[in-house]
């Protein structure tokens, strides 16, 4: 006879039971559980802070159950940097969005990975300015329709999009950089992975680390959620390859 007494899942300790504010469709929600459930799995949930900025993720810290701190429009980096360097003891995450860490922050990230500090990023990039109503971001596609390039991103007046996972991983300071996705079970359980990967190179002291994950914003692209996981299949991961970009060397 099957016991079906025994919860096999169950929300994780580092999330509350608020109900989120984020679009139907969004992935926002997956990515958040898998940050939480990575701090479960380590156990440093009571020894964590997270840094939130501006952006769709501005609220994060009402569904996280550890410490927050509110960053400045791009500023996350910076501030989690001053605290890491006040206590090295605790374990200490930004989670930026594309228009966050991309645009206004992009000085920030670029400085906090080139001094190699001992954080964790998990940047969310959904190629669009998702809370301020749908404008072109850094790493919106070519041709991609936004309110503030509605005829599609023109290459020769705004440039290509940003790579961030390969920009950073061209500095010479040790750290661990990895691109994701969370548009089907398979990438999400591989996202997990990272994450998880991410955070325990800082319990080691080890590196910075960032996890870039590929995420869909059925609401700003117009889209139904069905359609926004087939066109970030179909256009965002041929732009943004997922894989391992940089990794720290193995110590003897």
């Amino acid at each position: 006879m099957v016991d079906n007494s025994k919860t096999i899942f169950a929300r994780p300790e580092s999330m509350t039971e608020n109900v989120t504010h984020y679009c139907p469709g969004c992935t926002h929600g997956i990515i958040h559980r898998l940050v939480a459930e990575a701090l479960d799995d380590l156990g440093v949930r009571e020894r964590t802070v997270g840094v939130a900025p501006v952006g769709c993720s501005v609220l994060a810290y009402n569904y996280f159950n550890c410490d927050f701190l509110e960053a400045p429009h791009g500023r996350a980096p910076a501030l989690a940097t001053g605290f890491k360097r006040l206590r090295p003891d605790m374990i200490v995450f930004t989670y930026q969005g594309d228009g966050d860490l991309a645009s206004i922050g992009g000085n920030e990230i670029l400085h906090t990975a080139n001094r190699g500090e001992k954080i964790t990023t998990i940047f969310v990039n959904n190629a669009i300015y998702g809370m301020t109503g749908g404008q072109m971001a850094p790493t919106t596609l070519p041709g991609q329709v936004t309110t503030t390039c509605p005829s599609g991103r023109n290459l020769t007046d705004t440039g290509y999009p940003l790579r961030v996972s390969e920009l950073l991983s061209t500095l010479a300071t040790p750290a661990y950089i990895e691109r994701v996705s969370v548009h089907t079970p398979m990438h999400i359980i591989r996202a997990k992975k990272a994450i998880r990967r991410a955070f325990e190179y800082q319990i080691e002291g080890r590196c910075f680390s960032l996890v870039e994950v590929l995420s869909t914003c059925p609401t700003n692209w117009g889209m139904t959620p069905s359609e926004s996981t087939k066109w970030l299949n179909d256009n965002m991961v041929p732009f943004f390859p997922l894989r391992l970009f940089k990794e720290p060397e193995t110590t003897a």
